[in-house]
């Protein structure tokens, strides 16, 4: 019996991920976060939480008018953007990641802590919120397999094309693989804001089962 309790954790942990992503969505309206016909890409103010979305879209006007000066230190990974309570939502979870191809679906958090590691994935501190629009590249870090369960375990399967979704307070955001890369930690100019791009980057530990010697990204762009 001692031999299953990976097992049996991961499948305890993997379905705990799954109810509380479900919870998640069942509290909030999705629907696309901005008009495909239109013209602007840029994400249009929502009517739910009004003050948090202002504040993320000037938080996200900031970094990326700093050049991110911030994210070489580590511990700024970890500090939350916002502490969501304070706008009166009752608990940490800020949206859902979900990736079709490897039938995923994950909690997301803000502020890569151990915690929200543990919990399901985890947005970077100083990256862009995963709220859309031109000039952000949101990172959303992932265990790659932790006590027996997959977290981001097998995203080097994921192909150019292939969907990531963004479901958060205000609507649903689709991105598509775009490219994958392999870095070393230090080298965080490679995962900053590029200039005119709407993009997420998934973060792992790589190779799988190395205690992060380095890391896998995958570098998704937001459909048209």
């Amino acid at each position: 019996m001692v031999f299953l309790y990976p097992f049996i954790h991961g499948f305890h942990v993997d379905r705990s991920f799954e109810q509380t992503a479900e919870e998640f969505l069942s509290r909030v309206e999705i629907t696309p976060a901005t008009d495909p016909t239109a013209e602007s890409t840029e994400p249009t103010e929502p009517k739910a939480y009004p003050e948090l979305w202002d504040a993320m879209t000037a938080y996200n006007s900031a970094i990326y008018a700093e050049g991110q000066s911030s994210l070489s230190d580590p511990s700024a990974y970890e500090t939350p953007s916002f502490d969501l309570t304070d706008y009166g939502l009752k608990d940490e979870i800020f949206g859902v990641i979900s990736i079709p191809a490897l039938e995923l679906e994950m909690p997301l958090y803000l502020g890569a802590t151990y915690q929200h590691m543990a919990d399901g994935a985890a947005h970077l501190s100083q990256t862009s919120i995963p709220i859309g629009g031109n000039n952000t590249n949101a990172v959303i870090a992932g265990h790659r397999g932790w006590r027996g369960a997959s977290y981001f375990r097998y995203i080097t399967e994921l192909q150019p094309g292939d969907e990531v979704i963004i479901t958060n307070l205000w609507g649903t955001l689709t991105y598509r693989v775009a490219e994958t890369q392999i870095i070393w930690p230090y080298e965080v100019d490679q995962i900053l804001i590029q200039e005119n791009r709407d993009l997420i980057t998934l973060l792992t530990c790589h190779p799988y089962a190395s205690g992060g010697r380095q890391r896998y990204l995958v570098i998704c762009e937001r459909a048209e």
